[in-house]
């Protein structure tokens, strides 16, 4: 059994903040927590903590990407053009490929404060399309990157099945994509094995979008998840609901609603054009609502009406998407900061009980990932010990305190704000570098001069 003592000057709990905190974790878990007490002979001393935020949103192979689309094309560019240049880096992926770029962008993760992935893994076969021998063989090198990283993960193996609304045949771009139902749950049932040997590994379903799946094949596949998150991408795109509306005549969330049993177990991707009834509907049903403010920005998709949903009671999280810069202070600072120029205002996103706009986020995306990824996060007993320290001499936080530090590290800080991180009670990051860094890194160059090399 493993034990490990570690004291805090200041930390953030369930209830807000408490000073001179001693944490004893045996097993990746804590067993006891005690305020205002003196750290004793042996503790490691720390002065800010705080929990690990969840990630709710990843497509790690992306991160391959980053950078490489940022070209006028020769007509407008727009998501969909993105896209085209995504399906053209799947084709040159293999195994070893996937799985060392999504080491590096879990290192990343890590390194920002995100303790846990929502991975939402959809690149299933080898590049003509045929599936593995092992169905699962790149959930598994999903679940191995983890691993190696020391990330917590949700894995959430997609089912995508179709080009358009209305069960329109795939692309050719999509073929590595592409199941049936049943296989599909072999893939469920292969994944549910890759992620076993993970310490408090979840695994959920993801019927990719409507446009992907159909009301009809998403019941199907519902049973699945076994209880465990079902994560979908809706309404993301004003050409989305345009031809959802040409379809069905509704709109892609107010579809959602009306034909399946949204609750509290959904996470809703990006849902970035949502009309007021649609917005409250997603209150009432429950759900969470996964933002990815960075990714959303990148791709011009536009701005989620967070202010009012928040009011409203509204849950959501924040997750890293497309990987194209991987910060987790960074997809709370842009999230408000989208807010306040749509809206023409200040501190847009903080709560009558929560002046401070950092601590408001942060709560909401701790709480919001949480609930979407089927997993707590929170620093209690019995919990796993997942903790993110911050450098007290940073600029950013000098003469702060409580809540004023989490404004000082969204607003003013930058990753190297970051000094130390623990998953499950292993110390993964410390001053601001993963342990495993240097030979992860060696490992996506060579990953990336092959698949750049072949494009």
């Amino acid at each position: 059994m493993s034990r490990t003592a570690l004291w805090f000057r200041s930390l953030l709990l369930p209830d807000g903040w408490a000073d001179d905190v001693r944490l004893v974790i045996r097993d990746g878990r804590i067993e006891t927590l005690t305020k205002d007490t003196p750290a004793e002979t042996g503790d490691e001393i720390h002065e800010i903590g705080l929990p690990g935020l969840p990630n709710l949103h990843s497509h790690a192979f992306q991160r391959g990407m980053a950078g490489l689309t940022e070209r006028r094309g020769a007509t407008a560019d727009s998501f969909w053009t993105w896209r085209e240049a995504m399906y053209r880096f799947v084709d040159h992926m293999g195994p070893e490929e996937v799985e060392a770029i999504a080491a590096q962008a879990f290192l990343e993760m890590l390194e920002s404060g995100f303790t846990r992935v929502g991975e939402f893994h959809y690149v299933h076969h080898d590049p003509d399309g045929t599936p593995y021998a092992d169905i699962g063989e790149l959930a598994a090198r999903i679940a191995t990157a983890a691993g190696e990283t020391g990330i917590a993960l949700t894995l959430l193996p997609v089912f995508y099945r179709h080009a358009g609304f209305g069960g329109l045949p795939a692309a050719h771009g999509q073929r590595r994509f592409i199941n049936d139902i049943d296989r599909y749950g072999r893939l469920i049932e292969a994944s549910r094995k890759a992620a076993s040997s993970l310490p408090g590994a979840v695994v959920g379903v993801a019927p990719h979008s409507l446009r992907a799946a159909t009301p009809e094949e998403i019941l199907e596949i519902l049973p699945l998840a076994n209880g465990g998150p079902v994560h979908i991408h809706v309404a993301e795109q004003v050409k989305e609901v345009e031809d959802c509306l040409g379809w069905s005549g509704q709109r892609p969330v107010e579809l959602l609603l009306d034909r399946l049993p949204v609750d509290e177990r959904w996470c809703l991707v990006h849902a970035t054009h949502v009309t007021e009834a649609e917005s409250n509907n997603i209150v009432a049903r429950g759900a969470a609502v996964g933002l990815c403010p960075i990714t959303e920005a990148n791709l011009g998709d536009g701005l989620f009406p967070a202010q009012s949903f928040m009011e409203r009671g509204g849950r959501f999280g924040v997750g890293s998407d497309s990987n194209v810069l991987i910060d987790a202070a960074e997809e709370l600072r842009l999230l408000e900061y989208g807010q306040r120029l749509s809206l023409r205002t200040r501190n847009a996103l903080a709560r009558a009980s929560t002046p401070s706009v950092g601590r408001s986020l942060f709560d909401a995306a701790l709480a919001g990932g949480a609930q979407a990824l089927g997993a707590p996060s929170m620093l209690a007993v019995g919990q796993p010990a997942d903790l993110v320290s911050l450098k007290a001499d940073d600029t950013a936080l000098a003469h702060r305190q409580h809540d004023r530090w989490l404004d000082g590290w969204i607003f003013a800080g930058r990753r190297q704000t970051v000094d130390c991180v623990w998953r499950a009670g292993t110390r993964l990051v410390n001053g601001g570098r993963h342990i495993h860094r240097d030979a992860i890194g060696r490992r996506y160059r060579q990953a990336l001069h092959k698949v750049l090399h072949q494009s």
